[in-house]
């Protein structure tokens, strides 16, 4: 069974309330995580570049669909703010779900909304989307420019109140820059090779090594445009090679999946690979594995127990 370290479905969430929908996750998603073996996965907040003006107000918006959509996932989706409610999510056979921030340009200098956002339950953030902020720069932003005195403060904050941070996303000095201060081990959840595809959302060879020293984890990211600039190779089989390719890199117990499904996007063009299409397809991946060679107890490791020991070491 998989974990997935990374989903928008809070966003469809939030698209289809708006237009007045309900129940959303069970019309539109459960039978795809259920089909595709995903048992457990992060669901982000994320704003989107067309709200930036508007970012907490978003973040508001996001929060309010989810508190709608609640009585609605009670009996299928436990949210989960430790190891231990994977745990009771497992007894009861439901689905487990941790919140998570992608980006967090809605706190704009205000630290101190991350307590907050972990009152309402988030236990994962990255400090950016692709842009600048106030904390840190993405990577479509000042190769120059890294983390802020305010973005180290905020790093600082979220591993003391015990929130995993999470550095897909940043440009290479950003990045760097968490990895100089962190105290806690990091992830990557939706990143890739950058030599095997050589997008700036992917991590470098340096960059892997990193976050294997720092005992963290990288998780694939099966967008197409992270998997392969040739449009032949934007497969499966290419999937795998990154998978591989960190392993051997890295060591098997710092890679596992964040798939980043956006299938369900309204302006999205068709963004996923050949054979991982939607979440249904996920345990697909899993099969590749075993003709790839790997054993089982490294496909438990890639599923989800290298996230797993992070979910315990960081959040209590």
């Amino acid at each position: 069974m998989i974990f997935d370290a990374h989903s928008d479905i809070w966003t469809d969430v939030t698209a289809k309330t708006l237009k007045g929908e309900n129940n959303i996750i069970k019309k539109y998603h459960y039978n795809n995580l259920i089909k595709g073996k995903i048992e457990g996965a992060i669901f982000v907040i994320w704003t989107e570049p067309k709200n930036y003006d508007r970012a907490l107000e978003r973040v508001r918006e996001i929060q309010n669909a989810i508190d709608k959509e609640k009585q609605y996932i009670d009996d299928i989706i436990l949210i989960a703010k430790n190891y231990d409610d994977i745990v009771k999510a497992k007894k009861e056979n439901k689905l487990y779900v941790f919140i998570g921030f992608e980006g967090l340009i809605s706190i704009d200098d205000n630290v101190d909304l991350i307590d907050e956002y972990y009152e309402y339950g988030a236990r994962h953030a990255s400090l950016t989307w692709n842009e600048e902020n106030k904390l840190a720069t993405g990577v479509r932003g000042d190769y120059s420019r890294g983390l802020t005195e305010l973005g180290k403060k905020a790093v600082k904050k979220m591993q003391n109140i015990g929130m995993i941070v999470d550095v897909s996303h940043l440009n290479d000095k950003s990045f760097f820059d968490v990895i100089d201060i962190t105290s806690s081990p990091i992830i990557a959840s939706h990143s890739n090779s950058r030599v095997l595809c050589k997008s700036m959302r992917n991590l470098t060879d340096d960059q892997l090594r990193a976050i294997r020293d720092v005992n963290g984890v990288i998780g694939l990211n099966s967008y197409k445009g992270f998997i392969d600039e040739n449009k032949d190779k934007q497969n499966i089989d290419r999937a795998v090679d990154h998978i591989k390719y960190i392993a051997d890199k890295i060591g098997i117990n710092h890679i596992g999946l964040g798939f980043d499904y956006n299938e369900y996007f309204e302006d999205e063009d068709k963004p996923y690979i050949k054979g991982l299409e939607n979440a249904s397809k996920s345990y697909d991946i899993i099969i590749k594995l075993k003709e790839a060679g790997f054993n089982n107890e490294e496909i438990e490791k890639i599923e989800s127990l290298n996230f797993y020991r992070i979910i315990k070491e960081i959040l209590k």
